[in-house]
């Protein structure tokens, strides 16, 4: 009974620090965008760390298109893995409304985007690609990394 009320508890405070932490991107704090940008986060999908998540995926999927075949199943399903996993654990975590988890989970995020950044220092230093190449995915990388450390520093704040 009493691990059950701390449940509807923890839901509670949950949606309620999702309203009060207005998401904006400028100084480390975030925000949806668009129309919805003055509305409180109700999905993943609102984040803009996700989005640009989804951003890192697709970038990552076009570079590693021209990696030789003989990469297919080593450093090409490696990168790709880790970049899908950037978004995939935000959505995960922010669903499983617990904000402990969602911070455990923002934490693998970035474990996932430094695991990207140097898979993508080895594929230079093979010749698979050029550091021009790779400029905007790893300014990606680094604007991500900020973002994510910013939200998880910001919901730590809140236990």
């Amino acid at each position: 009974m009493a691990s059950g009320k701390r449940q509807k508890k923890n839901s509670r405070y949950w949606e309620h620090s999702l309203t009060v932490l207005e998401w904006q991107v400028a100084s480390g704090q975030w925000q949806a965008r668009g129309a919805d940008a003055k509305k409180s986060v109700k999905s993943y999908k609102d984040l803009l760390v996700w989005q640009k998540g989804i951003l890192l995926v697709k970038k990552i999927y076009q570079l590693t298109q021209h990696f030789p075949e003989a990469e297919k199943f080593g450093l090409v399903s490696q990168m790709r893995r880790a970049a899908v996993s950037v978004p995939s654990n935000m959505a995960e975590g922010q669903c499983r409304r617990a904000r402990r988890e969602f911070i455990q989970f923002l934490s693998h995020a970035e474990g996932s985007v430094a695991e990207l950044e140097t898979q993508i220092i080895v594929s230079i230093e093979l010749g698979y690609c050029t550091r021009e190449a790779t400029k905007e995915i790893t300014d990606l990388t680094t604007e991500l990394s900020k973002m994510l450390d910013s939200l998880r520093r910001k919901l730590e704040v809140m236990e």
